[in-house]
């Protein structure tokens, strides 16, 4: 029997002063799978994701995480030390003064040595085809460039778990391919909100739809 990593159940929540988002929304993710999720701009995808790692409270209904139900904001803490999230916009996830730094930052946080550091920021770095930007400031990269450092800092904490907001979105053919072959041949179980219906195709074992404030399966 596969173990429950995420289980989700009549999931209620709406934007103040807006209509629901997600209605009795359930949803069961398990160790080991490959997860790709459509749905029309609107339809919540962003936002399940945020409610996954607690950016956002729900206001009805139940999320575990790892076979616990995460309320706090201590819960979401773990959930966010274990779950690695890439944002839709790259600026709200690079803040260090360059590529470098940025990649180092989270491994550092959780306790890693600078030397170690120094060798995931490498190792991840050749993996994504971005060591010629290792020295450059991150702002002044493209928004495409931005987008594969802050996928590099989400992997470089090497998590349990990828929800991953749009992978593709601004990347060039050369990096859409870099990013597909690490996580055919490395990633780990990774959940994939995109509107690359052929890039899902390639990579994941399931896509479900999100419409209509429920996941259709």
């Amino acid at each position: 029997m596969e173990v429950a990593m995420i289980k989700i159940q009549k999931l209620g929540f709406a934007y103040p002063g807006d209509k629901l988002v997600f209605n009795d929304l359930d949803f069961l993710y398990e160790k080991g799978q490959k997860v790709g999720i459509v749905g029309p701009n609107g339809s919540g995808k962003t936002t399940l994701f945020y409610l996954i790692m607690g950016l956002l409270k729900r206001q009805e209904g139940e999320i575990e995480i790892f076979n616990k139900v995460r309320q706090t904001e201590k819960d979401f803490e773990d959930v966010r030390r274990r779950i690695g999230f890439l944002f839709q916009n790259p600026d709200h996830q690079l803040f260090c003064p360059t590529v470098a730094e940025d990649i180092a930052f989270g491994p550092l946080n959780l306790g890693k040595t600078h030397k170690e550091a120094r060798e995931i920021v490498s190792r991840i770095s050749d993996l994504l085809g971005l060591e010629k930007y290792i020295d450059r400031a991150s702002y002044k990269l493209s928004w495409g460039e931005k987008r594969l450092v802050c996928l590099a800092t989400v992997l470089a904490m090497e998590p349990e778990i990828l929800l991953l907001d749009e992978p593709t979105a601004g990347l060039d053919e050369r990096s859409t391919h870099k990013v597909l072959d690490y996580l055919k041949n490395n990633g780990p179980s990774f959940i994939i909100a995109s509107h690359d219906m052929n890039f899902l195709k390639t990579l994941t074992d399931k896509i479900y739809l999100l419409n209509g404030g429920k996941i259709l399966y």
